[in-house]
């Protein structure tokens, strides 16, 4: 339902942030008549991870706010540490309230992020699509807009936002092999499970300038983006099991090398 708060009059100097827990989210695979209509092969008990943040930034607008225009606002879908989720994700639709022109906002490309201005706050659907080739289901999240700090002791800031994101890590289990050879290098996903005996698609070899694409963080409000220590251990965690795995595999292939001869 849509609210409104009193704002305060005078600019301070703080902003608040909050964050919510962290929840990891599996999406199933499609459903196995479109598996069997596709010609793109499913990696067994290969595991990937899409770390993302999902949230509002409002900035009250001072003197120059009005009865129904008293904070600019922006909501959004980002990577954990400001990546370009285009890799995974193809759109992002936005239902704002009714009271909205055209409430349903879609965005087909990245960054997944709208603006708006309003006076209240309301909760925000958010349903990210995906590529054809990582998942055939929309995954719905929701998301309260917040415009003013629970500390209301103190005046609003324009200076400072009031910033509320949520961080989720999606799973995507058995994903397809078109889906992991565009993604395993990618910054903002991770494969925290891998078998022993798996063999690496093979992936064209990429220019510097390509292997960059997918970081996004010069973003222009990422000052204000919350860092969630538990993106940086998801993804420091995933290298070293993958370290581990190579040691395995190299000390199979020495030891299959190795020639004993008897007489």
């Amino acid at each position: 339902m849509l609210s409104a708060r009193k704002q305060g009059e005078d600019e301070g100097d703080g902003g608040v942030g909050y964050a919510s827990a962290q929840k990891r989210i599996k999406i199933e695979n499609a459903s196995r008549d479109n598996v069997k209509k596709s010609s793109n092969k499913r990696l067994k008990d290969v595991e990937i991870c899409v770390p993302i943040v999902y949230g509002t930034m409002a900035f009250w607008l001072g003197r120059k706010a009005s009865e129904y225009q008293s904070h600019k606002w922006t909501v959004y879908v980002r990577g954990a540490s400001n990546e370009d989720l285009g890799a995974v994700i193809k759109r992002v639709e936005f239902q704002l309230h009714p009271s909205f022109s055209n409430p349903l906002r879609v965005v087909e490309s990245p960054p997944f992020e709208l603006s708006e201005c309003g006076w209240g706050e309301f909760e925000i659907a958010i349903s990210l699509f995906f590529h054809s080739d990582v998942c055939d289901k929309k995954l719905a999240l929701y998301h309260h807009l917040k415009l003013y700090s629970e500390d209301e002791s103190g005046p609003s800031s324009t200076k400072k936002p009031v910033v509320v994101e949520s961080y989720d890590e999606i799973v995507f289990p058995d994903p397809s092999e078109v889906f992991f050879a565009r993604a395993q290098n990618h910054p903002a996903v991770s494969v925290p499970r891998i078998p022993a005996t798996f063999d690496l698609p093979l992936v064209p070899i990429e220019d510097v300038h390509e292997k960059k694409r997918g970081d996004t963080k010069d973003h222009f409000l990422s000052q204000w983006f919350m860092n969630f220590s538990d993106a940086d251990e998801l993804l420091k965690l995933a290298a070293v099991r993958q370290q581990v795995r190579d040691w395995w595999l190299k000390r199979e292939d020495k030891s299959n090398m190795g020639i004993t001869c008897s007489g």
